[in-house]
């Protein structure tokens, strides 16, 4: 399966709707003068959304052997209303997620 056709499979798994490869679109988002994010974002059109009528979707390999690819798939609703908002969402989504995971570990 090609990079395109797995992420149209993420988004059916997670958002439950059909995607059509749109463009591909360079994003860099920078925090503070450093750059956190460099990498290009997937733009689809969703077809069976009550609601949204795009996709932003990306992958990126996992593991301390990168054995691994997480695909991240964010839905084009307020306030993510471009690649680059979707990469901005996509990280808080990450930090409030190892956040979750670091509470309740002894220090």
């Amino acid at each position: 399966m090609d990079y395109i056709a797995e992420l149209q499979a993420a988004i059916l798994n997670l958002h439950g709707c059909e995607a059509t490869y749109l463009e591909t679109v360079p994003v860099i988002e920078e925090f503070q003068g450093e750059t956190i994010w460099q990498g290009e974002v997937e733009v689809f059109e969703l077809t069976g959304h009550p609601k949204a009528k795009r996709a932003y979707a990306w992958g990126h390999v996992t593991g301390d052997e990168d054995q691994g690819r997480r695909y991240v798939a964010v839905l084009e609703l307020p306030p993510v209303d471009s690649p680059q908002t979707a990469v901005k969402a996509g990280i808080m989504s990450e930090i409030k997620n190892a956040r979750k995971k670091t509470k309740g570990r002894p220090s």
